[in-house]
């Protein structure tokens, strides 16, 4: 166990000695599921170099950029510029914001990108539905969106919610400062306001199972868990076939879109979902068969270090075509006990 924790401790020396970049831009290779398979050449010239903020991830059903219909071949490459808007019909869209933060529109809805920095990002949501997920905030960035002259600046990791046709601004996790004018309110897990009403910035209680059962939670939870299994993908890629570049979005042709890989560790969606770090997969002690890089896994489970509560990761038969399913933490989300701790679970 000692031999594997130091061999562990060299492969994430040699991953952040790589560089350590505030956005990373890299196509990492699928190695597939069949083992000692030959990793697939990296990013072709075709192919984007980095992930900005605004950058369309996913697609489903009418998306439009600008009122001009996006297709599939769009994805990846395609970046919502300042001004520019992005609307569903009978669709949604997820774009991708800072390192780790993504913007997923609802059916009949809008949003306008006002900037889109790596330090600064700002939208405003014209009509319909938006939800922002922030599974990891770097301090000293912003994350602004407006609505109905009040704009809100994201402050912590968490899930936020608007809604034009309530004038609703929710907290469901998180924390997030609403400015309307020259008053201000600061909102917490839980929180919301309602700028239509008499008393715009007064907080009152979100009804939970209400914000649960809205379509665009219930799709944005669907595509956090997708993104997570990207995530563990493309680290299990990167510890085994290289091409670190630092925290930040990688791209990987098997899942068709871009993953997010932390600097260290592991970092859980509002959801509970895990994104992990090259470093983190690779370190993680097994039991029984396994398939891990070139490895098959048939059963028994792996103690995720540095997880408080010594959470399960994986059970027998969480691993799917020879990648492992998406680690579910159940580190607390909207259940208590912020981003950290709780046993994993499918």
């Amino acid at each position: 166990m000692k031999g594997q924790f130091e061999r562990g401790l060299l492969v994430i020396t040699a991953l952040l000695a790589s560089g350590i970049v505030c956005l990373a831009g890299t196509t990492i290779p699928n190695p597939g599921s069949i083992p000692n398979q030959t990793a697939p050449a990296t990013q072709s010239s075709s192919q984007p170099r980095s992930a900005l903020p605004g950058t369309i991830n996913y697609i489903e059903g009418q998306v439009l950029l600008n009122g001009e219909p996006l297709t599939q071949k769009s994805v990846g490459s395609t970046v919502l510029q300042p001004k520019q808007t992005i609307s569903t019909q009978t669709g949604y869209a997820e774009v991708l914001l800072t390192p780790g933060s993504f913007l997923r529109v609802g059916h009949n809805s809008e949003v306008q990108m006002e900037a889109n920095s790596l330090a600064n990002v700002q939208l405003d949501v014209l009509q319909g539905s938006a939800m922002v997920e922030v599974t990891d905030f770097v301090k000293g960035t912003s994350l602004d969106v407006g609505m109905d002259q009040a704009t809100t600046r994201i402050e912590k990791k968490g899930l936020y919610a608007f809604d034009t046709n309530q004038q609703a601004v929710q907290v469901l996790d998180g924390k997030a400062q609403v400015v309307a004018g020259d008053k201000k309110t600061t909102l917490g897990k839980h929180d919301e306001v309602l700028l239509a009403s008499d008393k715009p910035l007064k907080k009152h209680d979100v009804n939970m199972k209400v914000a649960e059962a809205e379509p665009l939670y219930v799709w944005s939870k669907v595509r956090s868990q997708q993104e997570s299994e990207a995530s563990n993908q493309l680290a299990q890629n990167v510890a085994v076939y290289g091409g670190w570049y630092g925290p930040g979005w990688y791209r990987d042709p098997y899942w068709g879109n871009w993953g997010f890989l932390p600097a260290w560790g592991a970092l859980y969606s509002p959801f509970g979902w895990g994104f992990y770090s090259p470093g983190f997969v690779y370190t993680v002690p097994y039991y029984g068969h396994h398939y891990w890089g070139h490895h098959w896994y048939r059963g028994g489970r792996a103690v995720v270090p540095g997880v408080r509560g010594g959470a399960r990761a994986f059970h027998p038969g969480g691993f799917q075509n020879g990648a492992p399913r998406a680690f579910h933490g159940n580190p607390g989300g909207f259940h208590g006990g912020g981003f950290h701790g709780g046993r994993g679970h499918r």
